[in-house]
């Protein structure tokens, strides 16, 4: 079988590849334990901070897919579309 050959890389995008692989290097050596940890500290003292601003579940009743029972509301924009459809299609 024949292989049909790549055309070979410019030196723009060898160089912009280059470029990326040394700025993912330079972020994967940033990403240590001790930083997920200052991380995980950090992301709890704002859930901690926002806590007042909190939704209380246990009073609400959430499904992921409850079948359509509970359609949200249409949005202007797709009223407006739907009434000009229903508009169109009554003319004859």
């Amino acid at each position: 079988m024949n292989k049909k050959s790549l055309a070979e890389e410019s030196h723009k995008t060898r160089k912009a590849r280059e470029k990326l692989k040394k700025k993912f290097s330079l972020l994967d050596k940033k990403v240590t334990s001790h930083e997920l940890e200052k991380k995980t500290i950090e992301i709890q003292r704002w859930i901690a901070r926002h806590a007042g601003d909190r939704v209380v579940l246990k009073d609400k009743n959430i499904s992921l897919f409850d079948e359509n029972q509970n359609a949200a509301k249409l949005s202007s924009r797709v009223a407006q579309i739907a009434a000009r459809l229903n508009t169109t299609e009554e003319k004859p």
